[in-house]
């Protein structure tokens, strides 16, 4: 098992910048491939980016790309998303997710929603124009 706690977000400007951190404890954060989705109201929980268990892999989203960043500390036990040039529309609340402990690859990231089995209470984001 293991335990998220996503902290980092909060009302910005269009234009400004956020970082999300995320804290998971219980089982060792280094065995889990990563993940940040976003949920806006009316809409479906969406992928933002993704990190292998290892780090050196990550995936982003068409919406985010150039201007968003994941990485991980896996000394710190962090995970981070660090948010660049914000619009309106990345108004959502943000989830940490883990993968089941059965996609063990160490050099893979996971986009579905399905593949995450463990996900933090959310942390909202609020762009205003």
């Amino acid at each position: 098992q293991v335990q998220l706690v996503e902290s980092g977000g909060g009302l910005v400007q269009a234009g400004d910048s956020l970082r999300l951190s995320c804290a998971p404890s219980g089982r060792t954060f280094s065995s889990y491939a990563m993940g940040w989705f976003r949920q806006a109201p009316g809409k479906e929980r969406e992928i933002v980016a993704a990190i292998s268990r290892s780090g050196n892999r990550t995936y982003y989203a068409d919406s985010v790309k150039g201007r968003f960043a994941i990485s991980r500390g896996n000394a710190k036990n962090t995970l981070y998303l660090q948010m660049n040039s914000l619009q309106p529309k990345a108004t959502a609340v943000y989830y940490c997710a883990a993968v089941g402990t059965s996609y063990t690859s160490r050099s893979t990231y996971y986009t579905r929603v399905e593949e995450y089995a463990y996900w933090g209470q959310g942390t909202q984001v609020t762009v205003s124009s």
